[in-house]
């Protein structure tokens, strides 16, 4: 178990957690989450051993083995493969000693390798890779060919090759595309050992967590449920403070101004109705984001033409392979537009070609005459003049405005104080991505083309750029990993797969599992997957796995059936904890029913900490004998 009692921590003068005591039991998936600056990092480190308290104590098992994603990765001469079997350390010491070994030792080894596992380590790494987007081809590749994107993956690769008893993961998701967030999301949900998630990807924080620790007044509290559950919670208490009620309503008002409108609009298509309930559940966590530091507004286009891009039999690409071909396209006012598709199917270079970035080697494209272009990629960060200040990067595009009505929209962008005045050198990525956007909406453009725009930017932020986008009334196509700003601000989806571009006619769950049966496909039709001369067969490992699942139905009907009671059991002790957050229960002629709702709050708690034990406990073996599939 993780420990802090009564702790405090202090970096650089400043007090991160005070007094501070909080529990994660063995096998709890727990998000950590708190504005920039609460100690979230700092936390990591803690439990890392590269910082240590103030006062207090800190403490886990000895005898954890604990894994995290290095930020530094070598130029190494080492392969893809070779570099994420450096993960499983257990593995390559035995590999390691196996060169030197005689006698008794040799079988020692081997039967050590067989406990472990040992003999599908490889093929386990290869798979690893391919779900982070590795082709098979690339695992061979020395890491030193690859760009810093893809060296990151390679080191959350290793990272997840570890057969740790503590993950930690800080931002996995920043560096890989929704095909791989998709599959990482699956890989942690399986993971059986305790895990402390630090994401600004709500989607990806609902699906993997139980548990949320929350770094707020340098306290670190923990509620139980995944992020959703939190947000209502935090909401509710948040709403009983009479200081943010009229804030509060009008968020609302605004939030279903905009529902109601989209509802009449709406026709029955599956993709239109996935955006309705992300609109309708961001109405309902609202208030709290009542003292986001973010609030902007788009500017209306001053003009909006009628047919803003058109697109005919276009074929694009680099040099003389074309990525995508013969595409025809229409963008007009109001259209709302997520692309998506596989990794490298070429969602960027569509971006690019519409953004006038890459030429047509066929067909072409007509922009309208009064076409006005907002373009948000990754490169524009590079392109901000280091030596300028947030107000003279805006000053260039405005000569005549007042200066603080420039402060003053700088300021929405939580763009503050000295901050404003400061050189943008060396500004964080998210502070970068935000004055890229804040200077993007200033030009009130009537196309939006969004590259992951989400990159860098913490959860505020996120939410604030979400209900900004809903008001746009130009045009937008963008590519997202983050699920929950494709859901609350595109319409329709197109994707970009088999050098075609085309609408999807499902949702944002049913590409999930369209990725899904689509990497199967391809494995299933590959040929056998060398390793170092080992040829595994694909049929004799699908017949393998399907006789081992078999034998391990029952285990996994124990674990399904202890999951549903942990889920009833969560929410009876939600409905009890929003219970108790009623100020009235406290009063005096209440005594009786604040006694009764303690008395069920403990006897939840307890049921809750001993099936949560039983659904570790059998998980783990479950997983344990799955580990060899």
């Amino acid at each position: 178990m993780i420990t802090l009692s009564e702790l405090s921590m202090r970096r650089g003068g400043r007090e991160l957690l005070s007094d501070t005591t909080f529990n994660i039991h063995p096998g709890q998936k727990v998000g950590i989450t708190g504005a920039n600056g609460t100690g979230k990092s700092s936390l990591f480190a803690l439990v890392r051993g590269q910082l240590h308290q103030d006062s207090g104590d800190f403490s886990l098992p000895v005898s954890w083995v604990i894994a995290h994603v290095a930020q530094e990765t070598p130029a190494s001469d080492l392969s893809a493969l070779e570099y994420a079997l450096l993960g499983d350390t257990e593995y390559i010491a035995l590999q390691q000693e196996l060169e030197t070994a005689e006698g008794a030792r040799l079988g020692e080894i081997h039967a050590h390798l067989e406990v472990i596992d040992g003999y599908t380590t490889e093929s386990r790494a290869a798979t690893l890779l391919h779900g982070l987007g590795f082709q098979s081809e690339q695992i061979n590749n020395t890491v030193g060919s690859f760009s810093g994107g893809w060296r990151m993956r390679l080191n959350l690769a290793q990272a997840l090759m570890c057969r740790s008893d503590l993950l930690l993961l800080d931002e996995p998701t920043n560096h890989l595309d929704l095909d791989a967030v998709i599959w990482l999301q699956d890989w942690l949900i399986r993971y059986a050992g305790t895990l402390l998630l630090i994401s600004h990807d709500r989607e990806f924080l609902d699906a993997v967590i139980r548990h949320v620790g929350n770094i707020e007044h340098g306290k670190l509290t923990l509620y139980t449920g995944n992020y959703t559950a939190f947000e209502h919670i935090r909401a509710e208490k948040l709403a009983q403070q009479q200081s943010a009620y009229e804030r509060q309503q009008r968020e609302r008002e605004h939030m279903q101004k905009y529902v109601d409108r989209f509802r009449a609009q709406a026709t029955k298509a599956k993709q239109a109705q996935s955006r309705l309930k992300a609109l309708e559940r961001m109405e309902e966590i609202a208030p709290a984001h009542i003292h986001s530091p973010f609030h902007f507004r788009f500017f209306d286009p001053v003009k909006l033409p009628d047919r803003l891009i058109t697109v005919e039999e276009a074929s694009v690409g680099y040099g003389a392979e074309n990525i995508i071909e013969q595409v025809d396209f229409q963008l007009i006012p109001g259209k709302r537009i997520g692309l998506i598709g596989p990794n490298g199917a070429g969602k960027s270079t569509f971006i690019k070609f519409l953004a006038g970035e890459l030429e047509a080697s066929q067909g072409g494209i007509v922009l309208a005459q009064d076409f006005h272009l907002g373009y948000f990629a990754q490169h524009q960060l590079e392109q901000l003049h280091l030596d300028q200040t947030p107000l003279e990067h805006l000053r260039d595009l405005d000569k005549t405005t007042r200066e603080q009505e420039l402060r003053n929209y700088l300021g929405g962008f939580n763009f503050r104080g000295e901050r404003i005045d400061e050189a943008v050198g060396p500004f964080s990525g998210g502070e970068k991505a935000r004055l890229v956007l804040a200077l993007l909406i200033y030009q009130r453009p009537n196309v939006l083309l969004l590259d992951e725009p989400t990159n860098h930017l913490d959860l505020e932020m996120r939410h604030a750029l979400s209900i900004a986008l809903q008001d746009f009334q130009g045009a937008m196509v963008i590519v997202s990993h983050d699920r929950h700003m494709l859901k609350t601000v595109t319409d329709e989806l197109l994707i970009v797969d088999d050098k075609k571009v085309i609408p999807f006619s499902g949702d944002l769950d049913d590409y999930a599992q369209w990725i899904k049966d689509k990497n199967k496909s391809a494995l299933l039709d590959s040929e056998p997957l060398e390793v170092e001369n080992k040829v595994i067969s694909r049929k004799e490992q699908r017949k393998r796995d399907a006789d081992l699942r078999k034998k391990l139905q029952p285990l996994k009907r124990v674990v399904d059936k202890l999951e549903k009671q942990l889920d009833q059991l969560h929410l009876k002790q939600q409905q009890l904890e929003n219970s108790l957050a009623d100020p009235s229960l406290y009063q005096q002629e209440n005594k009786y029913k604040l006694k009764q709702a303690l008395a069920n709050k403990s006897s939840v708690d307890k049921s809750l900490e001993e099936i949560e034990m039983q659904w570790m406990e059998a998980s783990e073996d479950y997983e344990d004998r799955l580990g060899c599939l």
